[in-house]
């Protein structure tokens, strides 16, 4: 049975932090992303009358349970 094992290596400290400072901004950046979502979603489902929300078959108690689950999955 063959398989790869495969490491980065960082030759210095300064080459370690810089990468790890790269992961937590791109991780930031995500959540982010996805708060944006959510608040559009929501921003938008709760600007609708309960007339029009009906009308999708939905209530307006639901309206955070929906911008969630499009932001951030089921």
């Amino acid at each position: 049975m063959a398989y790869m094992n495969q490491t980065t290596t960082y030759s210095s400290l300064t080459e370690r932090l810089l990468a790890s400072t790269a992961r937590i901004l791109d991780a930031a950046a995500a959540r982010q992303a996805q708060r944006a979502v959510y608040r559009k979603t929501f921003n938008e489902l709760a600007g609708l009358s309960d007339r029009d929300l009906a009308d999708l078959g939905l209530h307006r108690s639901n309206i955070r349970r929906i911008a969630a689950e499009t932001a951030y999955g089921a």
